[in-house]
């Protein structure tokens, strides 16, 4: 998740650190990553970035919040995951990740990880029956699963350098994960059960911020090789790697349609982030928003005809709608607080997303026609029970 940069709020530089370990490139020269540091926002929002020894300027992985962060639903549309560095009855944050699970209506909230190192990134399995996500209880970053009540933890990659998931293959039976085990951040697929593991992209940049196609068939990422940031899609095997954007200015954060052809993206193409849909294809390129402000974070509907969206083109971060010719926009919160990180129910009938609002950053949920705009999370006055507790 990539969005366009601005100076922020620096009081708190480093509220999260997650530690990564040295590797030798397979150039010979040792790279070291030594962090990922969270940098807060006024907007609410913060920047991912990794620190190596060999850039002049840190790798922005992505954007999300701190607290209630990354809503994402169950394949059947009854719970929703998300990581937070918050505890609850402390009366002050630890700054540490760990990684939660609800009701789809804000109900049964429980906490499936509690480790005193971060825990983050949750992604469900096809089934709903495993989650994977990211965790430094090992000392360095690595991919784990585990169970949806939390339970049945297992790690599934093992190298002295950070990996970082991205998902499941549609099938269920791959991990698709960027690691810095050859030096840069590259991309590999291993099997669910920590075998097989495979390569799929390995250029000189940092290829990051991958997504399987929803038929399987490829992977689409962001790669920085070109000296900026370019979308690039794979088979899943490893072959006929393309360069699609080619572009002297920033492409970024490409998400596949439903029908696996179309790719929703952000591009700083026209100097302000804009989202197009490219048919991969045939090629057929179409500038979705047309606004002098930033949009970001593309997501479809589970049936291809619309993309959620984030904008700030009123000085504030909402949420809208658009048609996926670009028309039909439609803005669904009016509210003077920062949204971000739209996620789709399976159904099409709700959004999931982060906002920051009185104060807090906290998980919300809306019907897709601005309507029913409901806070799951209360980071205040809400209690969440242990994993444990739930059998009990």
């Amino acid at each position: 998740m990539t969005v366009a940069r601005r100076a922020g709020v620096f009081a708190c530089m480093a509220l999260l650190a997650l530690s990564l370990a040295a590797c030798g490139g397979e150039d010979g020269q040792v790279r070291l990553f030594s962090k990922l540091i969270f940098l807060p926002r006024q907007t609410g929002d913060y920047d991912i970035r990794l620190r190596t020894s060999n850039d002049r300027l840190p790798v922005e992985l992505g954007r999300v919040l701190s607290w209630d962060s990354q809503p994402s639903w169950s394949p059947d549309g009854r719970r929703i995951l998300f990581y937070s560095d918050r505890k609850f009855n402390l009366p002050d944050r630890d700054n540490n990740v760990d990684i939660y699970v609800m009701a789809s209506d804000g109900a049964d909230l429980v906490r499936l990880t509690d480790d005193p190192a971060s825990d983050a990134f949750p992604y469900w399995s096809p089934d709903g029956n495993r989650i994977a996500f990211y965790s430094e209880r090992a000392g360095n970053g690595d991919v784990y699963l585990m169970n949806p009540d939390g339970s049945g933890i297992s790690r599934i990659t093992d190298a002295p350098a950070i990996d970082i998931p991205y998902g499941w293959s549609p099938d269920g039976q791959r991990l698709l994960f960027a690691s810095g085990r050859s030096g840069d951040l590259d991309l590999y697929t291993v099997e669910n059960d920590g075998g097989v593991l495979k390569r799929i992209a390995g250029l000189p940049g940092h290829d990051v911020g991958a997504q399987w196609s929803p038929d399987g068939t490829r992977i689409a990422f962001e790669s920085t090789s070109g000296g900026n940031s370019e979308i690039f899609v794979v088979d899943a095997d490893g072959s006929n790697l393309i360069n699609l954007t080619v572009r002297p200015l920033r492409d970024a954060y490409a998400v596949w349609a439903p029908d696996s052809a179309r790719l929703a993206f952000v591009s700083d193409r026209t100097a302000d982030p804009n989202i197009y849909v490219l048919d991969t294809n045939y090629s057929f390129l179409t500038e979705i928003t047309h606004v002098a402000r930033e949009d970001a974070w593309p997501a479809w509907s589970p049936d291809g005809a619309r993309i959620a969206f984030v904008s700030n083109r009123d000085f504030n971060r909402e949420l809208y709608l658009v048609n996926a010719d670009g028309t039909g926009e439609l803005r669904l919160t009016t509210e003077p607080s920062p949204y971000l990180s739209p996620a789709w129910s399976p159904d099409g009938s709700r959004i999931a997303f982060t906002g920051f609002r009185d104060g807090r950053r906290d998980v919300y949920v809306i019907q897709v026609d601005g309507s029913g705009l409901v806070r799951l999370t209360n980071d205040e006055g809400q209690s969440a029970k242990a994993a444990g507790e739930l059998s009990r």
